[in-house]
C-alpha cells in the first residue's frame, strides 16, 4: 500500500542503523535516495548493502553541522532529482557521560549536532521540498523521559520535539513534520546501552524484547507516505510499550 514511485528521500546519518533500513525499505517502494553521512566510504557501502542503484542513488559526505555542508546537499538533492518529497533525520551522536563530570564543551558538542543539526537540515532543506513533501526526524525515548549519563542527549532530544511540533506549524500545508522516537533498539549507538542495562529496559517493556531497525524504518515510512496525510506535528513513539512519564 506504501509507494515512493518516482519520489526523492534524502536520509542523514544514512550508515546507522535505523537510517540504512529506512533506506532499504523506501528504496524497495520505488524512491530515489540521497544518502548523507560524514564518510563517503560508509554511505557507498550502505548504498551497497541495499543494492541501491547508482542511477537512483546519490551520496552525499555532509556534517549536519555545518551550515554549508547542509545547504550544498540539498542544491545536490535538486540538481540531481529536481527537488525533493521526503527527508529523514537520523544524524546524530549519543554519547556518555554524567552531569557532575561533563564539560560544556562535551555538552555544547552534543547540541550542535543533535539539535543545530536538526535545525540546520530543516532549514535547509525548505526551498527544494515539493508540494505533499514530508520531513521525518528522528528524536528519542530519551527526550520524553531522560537517560542516566545521557543528559546532553536527552535535552537534545527534547529539543528535537519542541523544534518539530513548531516547524509542522510553519510548513503545512505544503509539508508535514514528524517525529519518531525510538525506544532500546537494537544498533550500533546502543551496544553499550544495551550490555549495562538492557536487562532493565527489557524487564519494564510489554513486548519482552528490544526492537529491531527495521521496526522504527516502518514507522517512518508510514509518516512519509499518503497513508498519513493528515498527520504533522506528532510523536510516533516506537518502544515496545517501554515505560516512560
Amino acid at each position: 500500500m506504501i509507494s515512493f514511485a518516482d519520489k526523492t528521500v534524502v536520509i542523514t546519518g544514512a550508515a546507522g542503523g535505523i537510517a540504512r533500513e529506512t533506506a532499504r525499505l523506501m528504496y524497495g517502494a520505488g524512491a530515489s535516495l540521497v544518502l548523507a553521512d560524514l564518510s563517503e566510504a560508509a554511505l557507498m557501502a550502505t548504498a551497497n548493502d541495499i543494492g541501491a542503484a547508482p542511477a537512483r542513488t546519490l551520496c552525499v559526505p555532509v556534517n549536519v553541522a555545518e551550515p554549508a555542508d547542509c545547504e550544498r546537499l540539498f542544491e545536490q538533492a535538486s540538481r540531481r532529482f529536481g527537488g525533493v518529497d521526503h527527508v529523514v533525520h537520523a544524524a546524530g551522536v549519543f554519547p556518555k557521560v554524567l552531569v557532575q563530570d561533563m564539560s560544556l564543551a562535551q555538552w555544547q558538542d552534543v547540541m550542535r549536532i543533535n539539535a543545530d543539526g536538526t535545525f540546520l537540515v530543516c532549514k535547509a532543506s525548505i526551498p527544494h521540498l515539493r508540494e505533499n513533501s514530508s520531513i521525518v526526524n528522528i528524536a528519542s525515548i530519551s527526550g520524553h523521559r531522560g537517560s542516566h549519563s545521557h543528559a546532553h542527549y536527552s535535552a537534545s532530544k527534547g529539543a528535537v520535539i519542541s523544534f518539530t511540533r513548531s516547524l509542522s506549524m510553519e510548513l503545512a500545508p505544503k509539508t508535514r513534520v514528524n517525529c519518531v522516537s525510538p525506544g532500546i533498539i537494537d544498533t550500533g549507538m546502543a551496544v553499550e546501552l544495551i550490555e549495562v542495562r538492557g536487562p532493565v529496559y527489557m524487564a519494564q517493556t510489554p513486548m519482552g524484547r528490544h526492537g529491531q531497525p527495521a521496526e522504527v524504518a516502518g514507522a517512518i515510512a508510514f509518516l512519509c507516505s499518503s497513508l498519513a496525510s493528515f498527520i504533522t506535528g506528532e510523536t510516533l513513539q516506537v518502544n515496545g510499550g517501554l515505560n516512560r512519564s
